[in-house]
């Protein structure tokens, strides 16, 4: 083999997945059309699940670092924003961070792991053979092939990958067209600034470097048909309209149209090729979820596919990758459609609604606290390998303080971490390849964490078994039901 994983696309999906993959000693190359990084960011918010995956591998300080903490985010661009400083996280807000220098750190994260990636090349087409893809790619040298195990494409909406390998894309087409302007504000709004009316919907989001992006729609974007590209001028009338000032903007950077599209991949495997990020769902980006649910594949991925090549674990754990994402690409495309509903109610009716729900955020915090769970990926659950599991299984295990030190320094990618909370400490024994044991005890729990007396939680942090057994060891039973879903007999 050339290389065991060949990922097509090199932004945050892909790069993070490399890293992944080079975490648990798989060889990796990235093919990137791109010869350089695209200065313009489209994705601008990094959310709370995505800086723990990232804390998770220690290597978070540099994105809290550059970006810039924001306590909430917004559900349809309500009036009551969601307050995320409620969410149970060593992580309780959003980073402003411009994708373009989210890239940057992921990509240099994959090159200090090892990761070949290859920009100015570009994947054409693959052949499948029995226990290995061929990939054709074509560059400023001319065609090329590389032999991997496994192809993912990370390409994209327009996917080359899902295209040849023909998995179907179904959806609805654009009906609604939002606009986008990074640019310069002499005298910018607070921070959290938004309008909605029978103007139209505005934001102001706070970038670093001094940077505003004003993000909207008007009642003429309810079209189909293409208006030509947004200029400055016609931002400025935008803004002035619902706003009343321009903020005095100046120096555009970039200034973009992008719609309402919406499509969700049938399947994300299809033999030895999978899909993530944007090549599996497609979407309005409201509330700026699509890549931190693009890194949330990618690191479901990878370390199926790591457990697979390095020998501990059967081919039918991959199967399980589309059976744990997809669902969550059927709730993040049925969330987004949701919200465009709401962000394009302009009328007296459609004002009402948002009243309505507005008030109920602010007065029911149980609301408020389901929809920033769900927004920021801390609420997705995955289902257990068998019926009578411990509530907890599946779900995202927390950054539990043990001893001196915390959960999350304790995951890695190419290892379960089976937490051994019984007073004598004997389910060392259990150790293996791709299990590691760590004996401990719990600080201060969670509520839901009472009385746990073991726990396996998976490379990607979600919990695969928990035991509450008041012995002094824990029963195992269910443990080896769990494990024999990844591990080979």
């Amino acid at each position: 083999m050339d290389c065991q994983v060949v990922v097509a696309g090199g932004g945050p999906v892909g790069l993070w997945l490399a890293g992944e993959l080079r975490r648990a000693g798989i060889t990796v190359a990235v093919i990137e059309m791109r010869t350089e990084r695209d200065m313009r960011s489209r994705a601008l918010t990094v959310h709370p699940r995505t800086i723990e995956t990232f804390a998770s591998r220690g290597v978070h300080e540099p994105f809290v670092r550059e970006g810039m903490p924001l306590p909430g985010g917004h559900f349809g661009v309500l009036e009551s924003r969601l307050d995320f400083r409620r969410l149970p996280s060593p992580f309780p807000h959003t980073l402003a961070l411009p994708q373009e220098r989210t890239e940057a750190l992921l990509e240099q994260q994959a090159l200090d792991l090892g990761a070949d990636i290859l920009r100015g090349q570009e994947v054409t087409g693959f052949t499948d053979g029995p226990d290995h893809v061929v990939v054709h790619l074509t560059g400023p040298h001319g065609p090329c092939t590389l032999r991997t195990a496994y192809l993912v494409g990370c390409d994209g909406a327009r996917s080359t990958v899902r295209t040849v390998a023909g998995i179907d894309y179904p959806g609805t087409p654009s009906t609604v067209l939002g606009w986008l302007g990074d640019v310069r504000l002499d005298q910018p709004p607070a921070p959290g600034y938004s309008y909605f009316g029978p103007m139209g919907t505005l934001m102001a989001v706070p970038m670093p470097g001094g940077i505003h992006r004003l993000v909207g729609i008007t009642p003429r974007d309810l079209t189909t048909t293409w208006p030509g590209d947004l200029t400055l001028d016609e931002l400025r009338e935008n803004v002035i309209a619902m706003a009343g000032t321009d903020f005095g903007m100046r120096d555009p950077i970039w200034l973009s149209r992008y719609g309402n599209a919406t499509r969700l991949a049938a399947h994300y495997r299809k033999g030895r090729v999978f899909l993530a990020g944007d090549a599996a769902h497609q979407h309005f980006p409201a509330g700026g979820v699509g890549m931190n649910v693009g890194i949330q594949d990618a690191g479901n991925l990878a370390w199926k596919l790591a457990a697979t090549l390095n020998g501990w674990a059967p081919d039918a754990l991959l199967d399980t990758y589309h059976t744990e994402r997809h669902p969550v690409g059927v709730n993040l495309t049925e969330t987004s459609r949701a919200q465009v509903a709401l962000m394009t109610a302009f009328t007296p009716e459609g004002l009402s609604l948002r009243g309505l729900l507005a008030r109920l955020i602010t007065t029911l915090p149980d609301l408020n606290d389901q929809l920033a769970a769900q927004v920021s990926s801390l609420a997705v659950t995955y289902p257990p390998a068998e019926p009578r599991a411990h509530p907890l299984t599946g779900t995202r295990a927390p950054d539990l303080a043990l001893g001196d030190t915390g959960l999350f320094a304790l995951l890695r990618a190419d290892s379960y971490l089976l937490l051994d909370l019984t007073p004598s400490g004997r389910l060392d024994r259990l150790a293996r390849p791709g299990l590691r044991v760590h004996t401990g005890t719990l600080h201060l729990p969670p509520a839901d964490w009472t009385g746990i007396r073991a726990a396996l939680i998976r490379p990607d942090g979600h919990i695969a078994w928990a035991d509450t057994r008041h012995e002094d060891t824990a029963r195992t039973d269910g443990l080896g039901a769990a494990l024999a879903v990844t591990h080979r007999k």
